[in-house]
């Protein structure tokens, strides 16, 4: 559990280190030549890279969420059990949610509920339950609209864990939207904190750039848009660990687009990195290579 003045920068799946891939074996389906497959829901499987990565080795980027709520003084019960949400061990995410959703009972106007909030929603999004990792999400948004670890995380999950027969999904996509590009918005704009070195503060603030390109890159995939998703894709996977995922699905709007040649390379790259995709990668690189042969030489 962190501290209320932090602003918690999840390392997406973009970088190898958002702690659930809800894309992995989603996008292995629908193979398809013609036209954007739909990949089903999410599935409970993780990606080998991601559970690899440690919660606790995830960077912190400071923020402003502080002076929410009861900006009086304390109460000295409310410290300590504020306190004890934040010495609970990183990984134990029942304990993080037992205590925090006693504290935000028990403490209705404290400072600190949109950081518990947050908290909350981190914790239930590790143990698959959507629902009400939304919901406190959406209630730590209520209190601080500008908390990017919040925005950015609610809006990369949307698209992965999509149901084309929800009568909300449509809502749900421009909601997710929306939450991303604001969170872009104030990425662009952070500066650094004192609390860390000026490569830890780039390389986080990265990290957290390609994970809202990724998650729009897929809310344009889920609408039929493949040369917007692509262009946000393209973004998303310039980095040094990009996720396979994001791979996959600029291949397929590659495919869409009939730029087989782009579709061969970014399946071939999808192709080096282990994982539940590698073989569908290779297969489709070799499929699109061949499609590219046999195209016309383009116009100069």
């Amino acid at each position: 559990m962190k501290e209320s003045w932090k602003l918690r920068i999840t390392i997406g799946a973009c970088a190898g280190a958002l702690a659930l891939s809800l894309a992995g074996s989603a996008f292995a389906q629908g193979s398809g030549s013609g036209g954007q497959s739909q990949p089903p829901n999410q599935q409970n499987q993780q990606n080998q890279q991601n559970q690899n990565q440690k919660p606790e080795d995830q960077p912190v980027i400071s923020g402003g969420a502080m002076a929410l709520g009861d900006t009086g003084k304390t109460d000295p019960a409310e410290e300590t059990d504020y306190k004890a949400l934040t010495t609970v061990k990183p990984t134990d995410y029942d304990q993080q949610i037992t205590l925090g959703e006693a504290f935000v009972h028990k403490w209705t106007e404290s400072k600190y509920r949109e950081s518990v909030y947050a908290e909350l929603m981190h914790a239930y999004f590790q143990k698959q339950d959507f629902a009400k990792m939304y919901d406190n999400g959406d209630k730590a948004l209520a209190l601080n609209p500008d908390d990017v670890s919040v925005l950015v995380q609610l809006g990369w999950v949307t698209p992965h864990n999509y149901d084309p027969n929800d009568v909300d999904a449509e809502k749900k996509l421009a909601k997710a939207e929306a939450e991303l590009k604001h969170g872009l918005e104030l990425l662009n704009t952070m500066t650094k904190p004192a609390n860390l070195t000026d490569d830890a503060f780039a390389k986080t603030k990265a990290a957290a750039i390609e994970q809202a390109h990724s998650g729009l890159g897929l809310v344009y995939f889920r609408e039929q848009k493949p040369a917007e998703s692509a262009a946000e894709l393209e973004l998303s996977t310039k980095g040094t660990s990009p996720d396979p995922a994001d791979l996959y699905v600029l291949g397929r709007d590659y495919e869409v687009q009939k730029r087989f040649a782009d579709a061969s390379a970014a399946y071939g790259k999808c192709a080096e990195l282990q994982g539940p995709l590698q073989a569908r990668c290779k297969q489709r690189s070799d499929q699109t290579k061949q499609q590219a042969a046999g195209q016309p030489p383009a116009k100069p």
